[in-house]
């Protein structure tokens, strides 16, 4: 396949970059030249409100479907941890790519680390796996809303607003913003959600040439990581109204997953974990370690975390 395609992305910096990083594989790897279709999502325009009130993170995608679907892009770039669990019938992921730093980061202009930040200092998370992660780590802090784009997040703290907030290592490090980081949470701090660092490639379920094609870029530790997380969060109804934390790391041919739920309502309550762990060669080996994670998690009481 050489003929050329249309990347869909969305119009931030960072989506950009990923954007533009997927359109120089495809050149160099596979001689298929890429142009791309920027678009700005209901996501990107809401902004004063959390994504668990206005529909979650399928606002950030479905425009960039509707323009698969109509045959205005062939391929839409997304942030693995931005895209729904299940996809709307005749779309499918073509490829997922190797993984950034999945981790968390600490970011203040005044302090070097979480344990640094006064007694009630403010930090700035619309995600409610963040939210109740750092609340069981500083019950006294004031978890305030944060919405935006990286560099929104950025300017919003730095014009005062918070003593510190949290992101993705894996923007900050794309976007050469490394220095911004004042400190990483290790996992055991702050478990990332399922598929975060990491990107996925959609299409169109009947285009079986670009399938076939994108299947070339595929790394494979990463899919079977992320498809375990996802499944997790698959198996218990996850979404961006859930505060669910999945995170899978090889150790040999061995899939270790982690994962943690928080109460979306009740942030005092403690965490659930889970820990899993399989020799996984094949997705469907990882969906089932995902599956096991979520069940060890209802066997702990998740089902009173869930919404009814």
């Amino acid at each position: 396949m050489t003929s050329s395609i249309t990347i869909a992305t969305r119009e931030s910096r960072l989506a950009l970059w990923q954007a533009e990083h997927v359109q120089a594989r495809l050149a160099g790897e596979l001689g298929i030249p890429a142009t791309l279709l920027g678009m700005t999502t209901r996501g990107d325009q809401i902004l004063d409100r959390t994504l668990s009130k206005i529909g979650g993170k399928g606002l950030f995608v479905k425009e960039l479907e509707a323009a698969l679907a109509e045959g205005r892009a062939q391929l839409a770039v997304h942030s693995l941890k931005d895209v729904p669990m299940e996809l709307p019938e005749g779309f499918t992921l073509a490829a997922v790519l190797e993984r950034e730093d999945p981790r968390d980061a600490f970011v203040s202009n005044d302090y070097a680390s979480l344990a640094e930040l006064p007694e009630g200092a403010i930090v700035g998370s619309s995600s409610l796996r963040r939210v109740t992660q750092l609340l069981s780590l500083r019950p006294d802090l004031r978890v305030e809303p944060l919405r935006g784009n990286l560099d929104t997040r950025l300017r919003k703290l730095d014009e005062g607003g918070y003593h510190a907030i949290v992101l993705a290592a894996a923007g900050l490090k794309r976007l050469g913003l490394a220095a911004r980081v004042r400190a990483l949470f290790e996992v055991d701090q702050m478990l990332p959600c399922a598929g975060q660092g990491a990107l996925g490639l959609e299409i169109r379920a009947d285009d079986a040439a670009l399938a076939e094609a994108l299947a070339k870029l595929v790394h494979a530790p990463t899919l079977l990581a992320c498809e375990a997380e996802r499944a997790v969060s698959r198996a218990l109804g996850g979404s961006c109204s859930l505060p669910l934390a999945a995170y899978a790391h090889w150790q040999g041919g061995t899939l270790c997953l982690d994962a943690a739920l928080g109460h979306a309502e009740q942030h005092a309550s403690p965490l659930l974990r889970a820990a899993v762990a399989a020799d996984v060669t094949n997705v469907d080996a990882a969906r089932s370690l995902g599956q096991q994670a979520a069940a060890r998690l209802r066997d702990l009481g998740a089902g009173s975390y869930l919404p009814g």
